[in-house]
């Protein structure tokens, strides 16, 4: 059983590796065993985490790169290939919220959103996963959201719209590389308590709706994301690709 819990000798990137959410999906890859390479626009706070991680006995890497830039994440994909002899695990956590009304949305605010939830996660797919697929083998996890499937009267037309195409692209490149053994999912979390979300959830009414809907009666922390992103590296999940797998406290059942 072990064994297949076992992430020893394998090398992960973990893009937006110095938020919340992917701080602890990085920490968890390398206590599985894990090589970790972190990524994200804030070269300072990844010196923290990749520290965080070598404190394990793992190495790792901090990596600049802007996800909408298509030679920047090359160059990230680049960096890392320097470092380590290959990646075996692709976690796309980068992510931003803007939360306006639908009505007075700013389009341009709009498109920053659907450009870094988006077209960033298409592009380190696209990048990685080419990889992966000439290698013959890999693991991607997209970071998606119950908001990808339910709508939220919050002022999220964007988030919700950015997540939805997170899951659809999911479920494509699941299809599209199933036959070169790289498997494609996602997690997708209810609200989650990291400096994103902090400023919204100070709202006592926004943070009473959102607690309301959660059956548990509280939202996740980022290590509740960590279980289920190592479960989608490791060989106990060797059939399973496509799925977008909610950790929601019980959102999705009503």
């Amino acid at each position: 059983m072990s064994d297949l819990f076992d992430l020893t000798g394998k090398v992960a990137l973990v893009v937006g590796g110095a938020g919340g959410i992917g701080r602890a999906q990085a920490l968890g890859l390398a206590d599985a065993g894990a090589d970790v390479a972190v990524a994200s626009r804030n070269l300072e706070h990844l010196e923290k985490v990749a520290e965080e991680i070598k404190a394990k006995g793992r190495k790792s890497l901090a990596v600049s790169v802007d996800v909408v830039d298509e030679k920047s994440v090359k160059a990230m994909a680049d960096s890392v290939l320097k470092a380590f002899p290959r990646i075996d695990i692709l976690v796309n956590a980068a992510g931003l919220a803007v939360r306006k009304p639908a009505d007075a949305f700013p389009i341009d605010e709009w498109q920053q959103v659907m450009d870094i939830n988006t077209r960033g996660t298409f592009l380190t797919c696209q990048v990685v996963g080419g990889l992966m697929v000439k290698q013959g083998s890999g693991r991607i996890i997209n970071v998606s959201s119950v908001r990808g499937r339910y709508g939220l009267p919050g002022g999220y037309a964007a988030y919700c719209a950015s997540k939805g195409a997170v899951d659809t692209l999911t479920r494509t490149l699941a299809c599209e590389w199933a036959k070169h053994n790289v498997l494609v999912n996602a997690v997708a979390p209810t609200v989650v308590e990291t400096a994103l979300t902090r400023d919204a959830l100070a709202d006592p009414a926004f943070a009473n709706q959102m607690k309301s809907r959660i059956p548990l009666g509280k939202w996740a922390m980022p290590e509740d994301i960590v279980g289920a992103t190592v479960f989608f590296a490791v060989e106990a999940s060797s059939f399973i690709t496509g799925q977008i797998l909610y950790i929601d406290g019980g959102v999705t059942t009503w």
